[in-house]
């Protein structure tokens, strides 16, 4: 009996009827899309699909970390992760610059390790990692090693994200979707969040971008002011983010001020630009105060000045506006006026403002860079040529000014600080390559504001349907649907040349194609040997000789670490991927220890060995590169030879002098350039890898007696036995010991 009524339990629960008023319940809860947006995600999808993609291209050569900078990072990442948050105030890391050290927190900005520590932290207690077997670099068994590879290419994801929001705020869904879509396709900001590059850029680029969204929204006149309010926090805590992760956070900050003196100019004041202006800014300067590299000291540095000041001009526009007689508004502000020239021309006097640094003064005017040659020195702070611009932007030059005509015709406060960034970004890109990368949001922004404006009324004439007004019709043998077809085709055009084919197609052979895929597609520095061509396999010159370094030499010796000196480029590597202790490296805030390396290389043996044994040095690297004749080529030492000579203070002309001979220019080594530790440690070096070329046994035999002080102090342990790369060069890193 209970089964029978179970059944009919079932049969009733069961019916028909029951089942479809289920499925008409549940067709009820269906989400609707409408074609636009389906379209509208299915873009911006496949936008951000092609901006991951694009980036992990390096992956060919190999899965590493890129440059120098990113290996720091990593150690920095990998110590708050195995050592904690708290631990960051307290570590003095003495694998750098020996026998000083360094104090990391007031050293290094904690933005970019501390986000990615806790994204790793994140994603391990999810239990998702990234774990690849040991080749040749032992880090490959890193899961945090890992996760920082792939870190920039997400960043650059994800900014190209936001950056559809900020131009949706700016010119609507089309221009959004046109700028995530050009800084996914940007090369120069491919080159800083590609595979490996995890540098303070790629968390930086993505924090201006989040910072622009919320400020513009704070200031927006139609945003309420609870609203503005809490985008003025956003904002805040946006740009306190950057200075704790970038030194070019002065740019935002400086832009920021111009932007809002410009509203006051073009009296445009309101009490929620103060109070936006003035939360953003509370907010920032206190996080700034808890960072330990900015600390107090940043509060008055000569970059903030114009934020006080634009902060006063705001503070009298308001006084103005609330003080109801003349008299007692021309007292008061004039008082203010008079108190702050003051107590500005006191403060400087007294030495309370900070005056930039050198690298700062030289991007604000690259006419003194000639008086920093270390500064000088780093191939990414020379000057742009104008060639450059087209080489990275293509066509994308061309619509540069008609976004920034369309900018000033939107007359919005959107608009006004579009024409500021981009102006202001193209003086910096101009001023030192490395900043094109604060141009590529602008560029993109600009970009797309100029293609959606130019193509939205051919767009408009060609889905028309009624007849013509009589004022249309007075154009339509002009404007008719065939010129808007073809209009419409020739910026299509414009775009598949750019992107497509590359504006160098008409060079035939020579062409190399996009720039956009040249850009993405090379090699991670380490995996090309720290050589600028595109290997047909990865090069493993430079991981045979830290490995080398790891497993050969000892870490503590009797008497002291093993300590290598070398130039200051490669200590990041040897610190990180050796894991032995550096002279210096590419943080190069010891100018001092650097002028006595290059003076160290840039002497005769006698002289060097008395500033390696001041030091304590063990072992010397050199790197350079030779043709598979032996011939000198311009990468490593034998390119740099000349920025040693001028950063120890030495007399160029002392060393020898460049000669234009057989349609080639050379460095003409003299007697005593000749005698330099560097130029021995070199032809020793080439004799060992090419002893077969007449050349270099020329070079060789001729220094010979020289040898005998030198191989007296310097025995080789290591040279790199690797294949020509490309059959053509070969990366040649050499490896002293150091007898006293």
């Amino acid at each position: 009996m209970a089964f029978k009524r179970l059944s009919n339990s079932l049969k009733r629960w069961f019916r028909g009827d029951r089942i479809i008023e289920g499925i008409k319940a549940l067709s009820a809860l269906r989400f609707e899309v409408s074609h636009e947006a389906l379209l509208r995600w299915t873009a911006l999808l496949l936008t951000l699909l092609i901006a991951m993609t694009v980036r992990l291209l390096p992956i060919r050569w190999a899965f590493y970390l890129s440059e120098f900078d990113p290996y720091y990072q990593y150690r920095l990442t990998k110590f708050i992760v195995e050592n904690g948050f708290a631990s960051w105030t307290s570590w003095h890391d003495f694998m750098g610059w020996y026998p000083y050290g360094r104090n990391v927190a007031r050293l290094s900005f904690p933005g970019l390790p501390f986000t990615a520590a806790t994204l790793y932290m994140i994603l391990d207690a999810l239990g998702i990692r990234i774990v690849l077997p040991p080749t040749l670099d032992p880090l490959l068994s890193d899961p945090v090693f890992n996760f920082c590879v792939v870190f920039p290419v997400a960043m650059g994801t994800i900014s190209c994200l936001a950056i559809y929001f900020l131009g949706k705020d700016i010119g609507g869904e089309a221009v959004g979707l046109f700028s995530a879509l050009f800084l996914a396709l940007n090369p120069s900001y491919i080159g800083r969040t590609s595979l490996g590059f995890f540098d303070d850029e790629t968390v930086g680029i993505f924090g201006i971008i989040l910072f622009m969204i919320f400020f513009l929204r704070a200031v927006e006149e139609k945003v309420s002011f609870k609203k503005s309010l809490l985008y003025s926090v956003a904002s805040g805590l946006s740009l306190g983010y950057i200075t704790a992760s970038w030194g070019a956070a002065r740019y935002p900050i400086a832009m920021t001020a111009l932007f809002a003196l410009v509203l006051l100019l073009m009296r445009q004041y309101s009490t929620k630009l103060l109070v936006s202006y003035g939360v953003t800014f509370g907010l920032t300067l206190f996080i700034c105060v808890n960072v330990p590299k900015l600390g107090f000291e940043f509060l008055r540095e000569a970059t903030l000045m114009p934020v006080y000041g634009v902060l006063l001009l705001m503070c009298i526009f308001e006084a103005y506006s609330r003080i109801r007689t003349r008299r007692l508004k021309v007292i008061c502000i004039g008082g203010i006026i008079a108190l702050s020239v003051v107590a500005f021309a006191l403060l400087w006097s007294m030495g309370y403002v900070k005056p930039l640094k050198a690298k700062f003064i030289s991007t604000l005017n690259p006419f003194l860079r000639s008086s920093y040659p270390l500064f000088e020195s780093v191939a990414e702070h020379k000057p742009s040529a104008w060639a450059t611009f087209y080489y990275d932007l293509g066509v994308g030059v061309l619509f540069l000014p008609l976004g920034i005509f369309f900018a000033v015709q939107m007359g919005t406060r959107r608009g006004i600080f579009l024409i500021i960034y981009g102006l202001t970004a193209l003086y910096f890109a101009s001023t030192m390559i490395r900043l094109t990368l604060i141009l590529a949001p602008a560029v993109s922004l600009l970009w797309a504001l100029a293609v959606v404006r130019l193509v939205r009324p051919f767009i408009v004439l060609l889905k028309e349907k009624t007849a013509p007004t009589k004022r249309r019709a007075r154009f339509r043998p002009r404007l008719g649907k065939e010129f808007s077809g073809a209009a419409v085709l020739v910026i299509f055009l414009l775009l598949v040349f750019n992107f497509v084919i590359g504006t160098d197609f008409m060079m035939g052979p020579r062409a190399q194609g996009p720039r956009v895929f040249s850009q993405a597609y090379s090699p991670v520095t380490i995996a090309a040997a720290s050589l600028p061509v595109k290997p047909s396999s990865t090069v493993t010159d430079w991981f045979e000789a830290l490995a080398w370094m790891r497993e050969e030499l000892p870490p503590s010796p009797p008497y002291g670490p093993t300590v290598v000196a070398s130039w200051w480029d490669y200590g990041y590597w040897i610190t990180t991927i050796g894991n032995k202790t550096s002279l210096a490296d590419n943080q190069t805030f010891n100018w001092t220890q650097i002028e006595q390396i290059a003076k160290m290389f840039m002497s005769p043996v006698n002289e060097s060995i008395k500033i390696l044994k001041r030091y304590n040095v063990t072992h010397v690297l050199v790197f350079t590169s030779i043709t598979k004749d032996g011939w000198d080529l311009p990468y490593g030492e034998a390119g740099k030879f000349k920025w040693m000579i001028r950063i120890a203070g030495l007399n160029e002309t002392k060393f020898g002098r460049d000669v234009f001979s057989g349609g080639r220019s050379y460095w003409e080594w003299s007697s005593y350039g000749k005698n330099t530790t560097l130029y021995l440690m070199m032809t020793y070096g080439k004799y060992r890898k090419v002893p077969d070329s007449q050349y270099v046994q020329s070079q060789y035999w001729e220094v010979y007696q020289n040898f005998e002080i030198f191989n007296k102090h310097f025995k080789l342990v290591y040279y790199s036995k690797g294949e020509a790369v490309n059959n053509a060069y070969y990366a040649l890193i050499l490896i002293y010991e150091v007898k006293y």
